[in-house]
């Protein structure tokens, strides 16, 4: 804008000025061929229009294309009208390919010095032990490219090529070490004349970053550009996956030094890979092997979801499974681990991951101490626990306590042993010689340390393996340089070699199995005072495990694989038992006492009136029923369990017959008691009679009924052993146990139906025996003289049934009170019901001498029951006599009442007029009582039989004695 400007003021100025300044201006010139001019701050139509230009104003040349400006590039207008740098040409040329002015242990020389342009010269010329093979000169054409083929330096050995990734940097940088180490084996391979002595190896390497999106990029690059790659190296298995994916379509064998997961253990997957790092399966068997030695039989897992991990639990998921071991928890988390480390709860975990926020979790759950065992992978440094993560609250005293006593499992990579093995140098030379190759770095801060005599090893191994497939290929017409991404027999036979190696490396004994998989000893350390100390070693290959015994544990020594459940069984207490049975012993010893003296002094008249036998029957019942107290207190403390339910016999027989004998005699008595004296007069004659025979057989009744009842039970459901579960209960004690109370019982399939009809049974016994009971209460009868006696008995032995039984099924979880309850109730029922019975006879035979004077009296007692028994057969006989007469005398009466109503019939139809007038008189004097007449005085002329007979049979209607006329009298009683 301001050039217009500035040329719009040129038009408008005087013609003088004009013309001083069109002295200034310079002419348009023509650009390059292929080029062209850029004109600044001018637009197309002043462009089209303007012919010449200001002085100062400056022309930029541009080439169209791949082509690059060769001379002045920029002219600017002089005051003389001229353009700088005319003297110098401007072209527009092409650029020959820069590869052509580098060349790989050689030197090029350039000229003209710049970029490799038409008329460039190239000299090349190669290093010392190299020969040119190709073109020395080369020139750049007009067209833009070299006229001869780019020359190579060769070395006087034909060299095979190793592309490799070295992990420098990422989540695992083992190529920090494991490069050095790899370049170590390489120089003393190469310098060995007995291995390979035509070839030279050389490694091409590049910096994954243990990332598979930049592997991916890098192994494009290995694969197409030169020089072809023979074997291809990946460290991490990320990597290593899809480098051994891929790489058999190009016929190229993966050999990793860094890879561990089981996932690349796989033919079908990856049927040209090796590694010299061990599976991480191959810590499984190490670890079932540990859970055999300490007695575990769960464990719990805790992983993170990558296929390392997660194939690695599959393994050990199958492994444990074949040795009897159950995985009881199984916890996975992607990358936050609190929620699956909550839920994990374990006695006993193998965990994955190694970062302080996952371990944070760990502590502030609190699951580490005595009572937990964490497996940890031991590829990681052995401070790895101090390092403070800024980003986590978590300080490293918390760190270093949450993993105190961990187990680690990790792959043996330097071997223990002083041994010599193919690079001639043991493991303390080979890290000697490494340490100078990191300059003094400090190993825990180099990646891959631990992993670097893997990569030594992995370089000799390849070295072995293609140095012993020179003569097979030989005979076959094929040499290794022939090797190309299209050549499978050549790929074969470095596979076959590799898959029979076999050698000492500093790692340990090189061998791999089918899967490609490097087989080794397992090393298990144990953190110990925040270090790691080596506890054993295992040969997973023979199954030896080398124990050092030096494992030491919080507690007393290794936990439980899970809370422990200690079964304890509770019996009764033997104070209880004790006691209870010395009441039930002197309980026996009062019912044989009781029995004795009931057999002694059975032939006494008050005992005979108690029905002696009867009372012999209770007292037996009672001594069975105490006798089924101590079966009731054996336990499995006394008994062994197989002789357990013979004691359950025992405890049901006892008291059933117990109950029978003693309950069953004292119902018989009231039953009969008031069967007798409660009916009507006429039964009562039927019954007065007592027939000792029905007592005793309806005793017989109830027995055989419980003696049926019981055997259909003992045979139909036998009584056998149950045993109660209660809530576990933790003990007093910090021990990872917990209690598990157990209670015997005896116990039937079909328990409650069982108990429900005998109960039933019982039950309606007793309550029919309290009925009997209060009906008899106030009848007495010398045939049962102690029926009230049994009556408060039967109050008594009732109610204490009717509530033992209910409360003993209610407390029958609770031994001690359901044994004393029962106990107790038999007991006192026992007690009870002798002291009611019996004592009272014995008191009075003692107070009153009854057994002294019975003898003497048996004659005099005898003749004079029989006199009273006839004096009242007498009396009864008389009565009968006397009712007859008394019905006789009525039948009279009436007769001589129908008498009496016709003549009074007839005298009124005599005198009608005579009755009419007196019927206002008074009776007749012949119809009133006689002034002399007495009923007292007649009745007492009467025999006292006939008077009490008559007041029997007054009936309604019918005339008395007392209301009979004194004129009547003489035809009554003539």
């Amino acid at each position: 804008l301001c050039l217009s400007i500035y040329l719009s003021m040129y038009q408008v100025t005087l013609t003088s000025r004009f013309k001083c300044i069109q002295n200034r201006r310079c002419a348009i010139i023509r650009p390059p061929r292929d080029g062209g001019i850029r004109y600044r701050g001018l637009t197309q139509e002043q462009i089209r229009s303007v012919q010449i230009l200001p002085v100062d104003y400056e022309i930029e040349y541009i080439c169209r294309g791949s082509r690059v400006i060769v001379g002045p590039k920029v002219r600017k207008c002089l005051p003389n009208g001229t353009w700088t740098d005319m003297n110098q040409l401007s072209r527009c040329l092409l650029v020959c390919s820069r590869s052509w002015v580098s060349l790989e242990n050689g030197r090029v020389a350039l000229h003209p010095p710049g970029q490799p342009i038409e008329g460039t010269v190239l000299h090349y010329s190669c290093h010392a032990g190299f020969l040119l093979e190709g073109f020395s000169i080369s020139h750049c054409t007009k067209l833009g490219k070299w006229d001869s083929p780019k020359p190579l330096c060769v070395c006087e050995y034909k060299k095979l090529y190793i592309g490799a990734l070295f992990p420098m940097s990422g989540g695992w940088p083992g190529g920090q070490a494991c490069l050095p180490a790899a370049q170590m084996a390489l120089d003393l391979v190469n310098n060995r004349t007995d291995i390979l002595p035509d070839y030279e190896l050389e490694l091409i390497h590049y910096d994954s970053m243990c990332d598979p999106g930049e592997a991916t990029k890098l192994l494009y690059d290995l694969l197409y550009t030169e020089p072809i790659k023979i074997v291809l190296m990946p460290g991490c298995s990320s990597v290593s996956t899809l480098v051994a994916e891929a790489a058999r379509m190009w016929n190229l064998i993966v050999f990793s030094y860094g890879s561990s997961s089981p996932a690349l253990s796989n033919r079908q997957r990856f049927p040209t890979f090796f590694r010299t790092h061990p599976s991480a399966t191959l810590h499984n068997p190490t670890r079932v092997r540990l859970f055999q030695k300490w007695g575990w039989t769960k464990i719990a897992t805790i992983q993170q979801t990558t296929e390392v991990f997660t194939s690695t639990l599959d393994d050990l998921e199958e492994r444990v499974k074949e040795a009897g071991i159950e995985i009881s928890v199984r916890q996975s988390f992607l990358t936050d681990p609190a929620v699956a480390v909550k839920n994990l709860k374990p006695v006993l975990g193998t965990q994955t991951f190694k970062t302080w926020f996952h371990l944070w979790q760990v502590f502030k759950e609190k699951l580490y101490g005595k009572k937990y065992v964490w497996f940890l992978i031991g590829w990681y440094a052995d401070n790895w626990f101090k390092i403070k993560d800024p980003a986590i609250n978590c300080t490293v005293e918390n760190m270093t306590e949450a993993v105190e006593g961990h187990v680690t499992t990790e792959i043996v990579m330097l071997n223990p042993e002083t041994v010599r093995g193919a690079s001639n140098l043991t493991s303390q030379e080979f890290l000697a010689q490494l340490m100078s190759r990191l300059g003094g770095k400090n190993p825990e801060e180099t990646g891959g340390f631990q992993e670097a005599p893997l990569a030594y090893d992995a370089v000799w191994a390849l070295a072995l393996a293609l140095n012993k497939t020179v003569a097979p290929l030989r005979a076959k017409g094929w040499t290794l340089e022939d090797f190309n991404y299209n050549n499978k027999e050549i790929t074969a036979e470095i596979y076959r070699a590799l898959n029979t190696s076999s050698f000492e490396g500093v790692s340990g004994h090189v061998v791999f199995d089918a899967q490609g998989s490097r087989m080794a000893w397992t090393l298990i350390e144990q953190l110990q005072g925040g270090s790691y100390k080596k506890i054993g070693y295992y040969d997973s290959t023979k199954g030896n495990l080398s124990w050092y015994g030096n494992d030491k544990w919080i507690g007393l020594g290794p936990p439980a694989d899970q809370t422990r459940v200690i079964e304890e069984f509770r019996y009764l207490s033997q104070k209880l038992f004790v006691s209870m049975s010395v009441f039930a012993g002197l309980g026996i010893l009062l019912g044989i006492v009781c029995l004795s003296f009931n057999i002694y002094n059975s032939s006494i008249r008050y005992i005979q009136n108690s029905q002696p036998y009867l009372n012999n029957m209770t007292a037996v019942g009672c001594v069975l029923a105490l006798a089924a107290v101590f079966p009731l207190g054996i336990d499995g403390l006394h008994v062994h369990r197989s002789q357990f339910p013979v004691v359950c016999q025992f405890r049901l027989w006892l008291l059933g017959l117990g109950f029978s004998l003693a309950y069953g005699s004292m119902f018989t008595k009231i039953w009969w008691v008031h069967t007798v004296f409660t009916k009507k007069d006429e039964k009562k004659e039927k019954r007065k009679h007592l027939e000792p025979w029905k007592l005793y057989a309806t005793v017989a009744v109830l027995l055989a009924i419980d003696v049926l009842s019981l055997l259909i039970w003992q045979i139909v459901d036998p009584l056998h052993i149950t045993v109660e579960k209660f809530t576990k209960e933790a003990p007093k004690e910090d021990l990872d146990v917990l209690i598990q109370p157990l209670l015997e019982h005896c116990s039937s399939e079909k328990m409650n139906t069982w108990l429900g009809v005998v109960y039933g049974y019982k039950g309606l016994l007793l309550l029919l025996g309290i009925f009997l009971a209060y009906e008899t209460k106030s009848i007495s009868t010398e045939k049962i003289n102690d029926h009230r006696a049994v009556g408060m008995a039967i109050y008594n032995v009732a109610v204490l049934c009717m509530i033992t039984a209910p409360v003993t099924m209610i407390l029958s979880s609770q031994q001690d009170a359901s044994f004393a309850f029962a106990s107790l109730a038999i007991i006192f029922s026992v007690y009870i019901t002798l002291v009611v019975l019996f004592v009272p006879k014995i008191r009075r035979l003692i107070t009153r001498g009854e057994w002294q004077s019975e003898q003497q009296d048996t004659l005099k007692t005898g003749s004079s029951n029989n006199n009273d028994e006839e004096k009242s057969r007498q009396l009864e006989r008389e009565n009968r006599e006397l009712q007859k007469i008394i019905q006789e005398k009525e039948e009279r009466v009436t007769e001589l009442r129908n008498q009496l109503a016709e003549r009074q019939a007839l005298r009124s139809r005599r005198r009608p007029s005579v009755q009419n007038q007196n019927q206002n008189h008074s009776v007749p004097s012949s119809q009133a009582e006689p002034p002399s007449y007495s009923p007292a005085t007649d009745k007492q002329s009467l025999p006292a039989s006939f008077s009490n007979s008559s007041n029997l049979y007054q009936g309604e209607g019918k005339l008395s004695r007392n209301n009979c006329h004194n004129s009547r009298l003489p035809l009554l009683y003539k």
